[in-house]
């Protein structure tokens, strides 16, 4: 007597099949996950502009805090407009136009050949260091520069620290600092972000009468004095010294020193 099935075709036999069967579970379950991995992809193509906007507005909120501007209720936009970005060359100190300050971001150029240099001295551990980087004022009634906010980074214990430091006009006095950006351990390096350690940066100076840079994180204040000294995070000393590094870095030569000279001899205004 002949087979059945073998006057089926693939697909009848396939259908057949007991519902249990391996070739029908396997079946099933690669098409769950193509069905699924579908319904992934389509959902972060959707939202991506969605989450490219959440990260613009979380960015000027960090910026509108380490400049004083923002409490809960603050319109974003509206108060974020007071700023006036400028793309500044690092090497020289001086704006530049030769990009949409818009759409320009340091981060991503680091990673540029073009736009970027690598580091042999890198006491922040960023490996490469754009060339150009965002910068934003704040000017008062009078339309004269009242501070000025630069982004900073660096690694810590565990991860890279992204952040801000609003200065005073003079380009020389700590108005604040903010990270809004790391991976370290809650409790300990992630302490970085307690209101109340971030209260001991106001006030601080970056150089001394010299113009020598002297700010300095640390467990005891250095030779030139309490002014230009930040208690280090208590149980986190490497955090601490990552602060300190990027901190030093990012106001160094290698970093916006040279921007500062120009704002402090009246060369910006």
């Amino acid at each position: 007597m002949p087979d059945e099935n073998q006057n089926k075709g693939p697909l009848r036999r396939f259908i057949d099949l007991p519902t249990d069967s391996v070739p029908k579970t396997i079946f099933v379950a690669v098409a769950l996950c193509l069905v699924a991995s579908m319904v992934v992809s389509a959902a972060a193509v959707a939202l991506r502009p969605l989450q490219e906007v959440n990260k613009l507005v979380d960015k000027q909120i960090n910026i509108l805090e380490v400049a004083g501007l923002y409490e809960e209720g603050t319109d974003v936009v509206e108060a974020f407009s007071v700023f006036e970005p400028h793309i500044v060359e690092l090497a020289t100190g001086e704006f530049t136009d030769e990009f949409d300050v818009e759409t320009f971001d340091g981060l991503a150029a680091a990673s540029d050949p073009e736009l970027s240099i690598e580091l042999d001295d890198d006491p922040a551990s960023i490996g490469r260091q754009s060339k150009y980087k965002t910068i934003y004022i704040l000017r008062d009634d009078a339309g004269e520069i009242d501070k000025v906010v630069l982004p900073i980074h660096g690694y810590g214990l565990w991860s890279t620290l992204y952040g801000f430091i609003a200065l005073e006009e003079n380009g020389n006095d700590i108005f604040g600092l903010q990270f809004y950006e790391h991976g370290e351990t809650p409790g300990l390096g992630a302490e970085i972000d307690n209101p109340r350690w971030k209260a001991l940066w106001p006030g601080k100076k970056l150089t001394d009468e010299d113009g020598s840079l002297q700010i300095t994180v640390a467990k005891t204040a250095p030779p030139a004095g309490d002014e230009h000294h930040i208690d280090a995070l208590a149980g986190a000393t490497l955090t601490s010294v990552g602060v300190n590094n990027l901190v030093r870095f990012w106001m160094g030569e290698a970093g916006f020193a040279p921007f500062l000279e120009k704002l402090q001899s009246g060369e910006i205004s």
